[in-house]
């Protein structure tokens, strides 16, 4: 059986979605604190799906969790992961992100299950020093939500050399995109990812969109991001796992889909599949924001087969069509 934490979230419900295509058993262990209870009934129509309440804070759930449930791998999403509010409360983050991971895979080794996949991101690598970014660029995040997915890696590799527990680190770039039959979706309180918010306000004509900084280095002037469909991500996990379960050898991938799309090109094509004219102003830079975010992901192609098939404009049109019929 396969434990997938935070499976009621965004991420971790897509990619639970594509296991359950391969008839896999899941059991989903989220807290419900930024996951949906109505997300997880949707998957349960669609195969064997069980579900635990817990917090990964509380060890006592963790046990119980796994006395209950003969597991033999994990797929570890549960995270908070808003960069400006690891900053303001950089506590929170260590509690949850660095000792709940702690506490799973300490449980995971009690019961004798070396196998996991584990949800980081490409904000371990902070400001970039060459583009496009591969797995060997230097990492030095530069908020603590960055640095607590940076310290799990660490122990990761230091419980691989240890205890011989295996992983599959998998750093992903910006995620677009929902399931086309609207099982699950983008759902965050709150919203701070640029494609929701556009299409969430799109109908409101006193809604004015702001893009900060005009005078980067770039083809248009506005900042450049990796943006990789969400189903395409779950892909990802899902070719990981089989590597991983078949090879039982630790490994890293970036995971993007290798073409850049500036913030001008993103409310240009948000305005292509809604069919109207965005308000928008244009002002000066925030800083923190570096002008190019690009992956290279030629090793997941290469060592995985991994490569992204749906456009931008495929993860706009399946978000907005989330967001206007409703999925909860």
């Amino acid at each position: 059986m396969i434990l997938v934490t935070g499976g009621a979230g965004y991420i971790g419900s897509h990619t639970v979605l594509n296991f359950l295509k391969k008839n896999h058993e899941i059991v989903i262990f989220d807290s419900l604190e930024n996951g949906f209870i109505e997300i997880v009934k949707n998957l349960q129509k669609e195969g064997k799906v069980h579900f635990v309440k817990g917090d990964l804070k509380n060890p006592e759930d963790i046990k119980k969790l796994f006395d209950e449930y003969d597991i033999d791998f994990v797929l570890h999403f549960a995270a908070y992961s808003l960069v400006e509010e690891s900053v303001k409360n950089p506590a929170k983050y260590y509690r949850n992100n660095v000792l709940g991971t702690l506490n799973l895979l300490d449980e995971m080794i009690k019961n004798d299950v070396k196998k996991i996949v584990f949800s980081s991101t490409c904000a371990t690598y902070g400001e970039p020093k060459y583009i496009p970014i591969d797995e060997e660029h230097p990492q030095i995040p530069i908020n603590p939500y960055g640095v607590t997915k940076l310290i799990i890696e660490k122990i990761l590799q230091d419980y691989d050399r240890a205890y011989g527990l295996k992983s599959i680190i998998l750093r992903y770039f910006n995620v677009a995109g929902c399931d086309e039959k609207r099982r699950s979706a983008e759902l965050h309180n709150p919203e701070t990812h640029l494609i929701p918010n556009i299409l969430k306000s799109a109908n409101d004509s006193s809604q004015v969109f702001h893009i900060f900084g005009t005078d980067y280095d770039t083809k248009d002037g506005t900042c450049i991001r990796d943006y990789v469909n969400v189903e395409d991500l779950a892909e990802a996990h899902r070719l990981a796992f089989e590597y991983l379960d078949r090879e039982n050898r630790s490994d890293i991938f970036n995971i993007g889909s290798e073409n850049g799309y500036s913030v001008k090109e993103v409310f240009d094509t948000c305005e292509k599949v809604l069919g109207q004219k965005i308000n928008t102003e244009f002002s000066g830079r925030r800083s923190g924001d570096c002008a190019v975010l690009l992956a290279n992901s030629k090793k997941v192609q290469t060592v995985l087969g991994w490569k992204p098939t749906r456009t931008l404009e495929n993860s706009i049109e399946t978000a907005y069509n989330a967001i206007k019929n409703g999925i909860i």
